[in-house]
């Protein structure tokens, strides 16, 4: 089997996946150990058998379903090269809305930043990697994804985060300027939860009681105690509840709150202002 001809299999993913071509890239670039580029400038080069049988497997699990992050181990966000596993939520375009928010809120003035349930350590890496000054704390309760984002930040060479176990705010001390978070916001019984990759990642990174609203609601509570006057808490949430958060934040006194939408016309994530009196 050639290059061209394994990247040719990705018709059988037509009604499968969203980004089928990319899907094979990515199986084949993860096997050979090489760029993308280079499947391009050597479409005829020839797999090796021990190499087509591991693709045949890999692209055997893709039709099943299984996300190409796991099958790699990786997943590209922002601009960092991040390892993922089943125990951690895969890194989504749409949360980089949240580190373009913070870049243009904050500019280059250095700011302490506290990241909720960080996972693979995603939004604090990749504010990390642009904001060498400014210091970062990222909170996880899951023990496996701590030792994750510790590999991350680690293996990238970042050294302005602290990987913190707990959860939400627990494990913070002191006061901060910004408070992120992506946390879990579907409700259990949407039919997203049966679709796609979701459906093999872990239901605590994704699902939330009270329409979704749970976690949201608890970390509005808990961040007064941690935030500066005129700090700013933003999350990330679903298509549909904007105007939810930003209830929530306005009946717990914060301030100027808002929303943006995503490249795809969603609302995707929202925030305010805290405002003591």
């Amino acid at each position: 089997m050639r290059v061209d001809q394994a990247l040719a299999l990705s018709e059988q993913l037509s009604g499968l996946s969203e980004t089928p071509r990319l899907d094979c890239e990515l199986l084949l670039c993860h096997l050979l150990n090489k760029p993308r580029s280079y499947l391009y400038a050597w479409p005829d080069a020839e797999l090796s058998q021990s190499q087509q049988q591991t693709y045949a497997q890999l692209f055997e699990r893709r039709v099943a379903g299984e996300p190409v992050a796991h099958l790699t181990g990786r997943q590209g966000f922002w601009t960092l090269d991040l390892e993922v596993s089943p125990e951690t939520l895969i890194p989504r375009p749409e949360t980089e809305l949240l580190i373009e928010w913070t870049l243009q809120q904050f500019s280059d003035q250095p700011v302490r930043v506290a990241d909720l349930g960080t996972g693979t350590g995603a939004i604090a890496l990749a504010l990390a990697s642009e904001r060498p000054d400014w210091n970062i704390d990222a909170t996880e309760l899951q023990s496996g994804a701590v030792l994750l984002a510790q590999r991350n930040a680690h293996r990238l060479g970042i050294n302005n985060v602290q990987i913190l176990a707990g959860s939400w705010c627990s494990p913070l001390s002191g006061r901060y300027d910004l408070i992120l978070s992506n946390p879990p916001y579907i409700d259990s019984a949407h039919t997203c939860l049966t679709q796609g990759d979701v459906r093999y990642e872990p239901r605590s990174a994704l699902v939330a009681e009270q329409q979704g609203m749970a976690d949201i609601i608890d970390i509005i509570a808990q961040v007064p105690n941690y935030l500066v006057a005129g700090g700013w808490l933003v999350f990330e949430h679903g298509y549909d509840q904007g105007a939810a958060v930003r209830a929530q934040l306005d009946a717990a006194g914060f301030q100027l709150s808002f929303t943006q939408r995503d490249l795809n016309g969603h609302e995707r994530i929202s925030g305010g202002c805290y405002a003591p009196e």
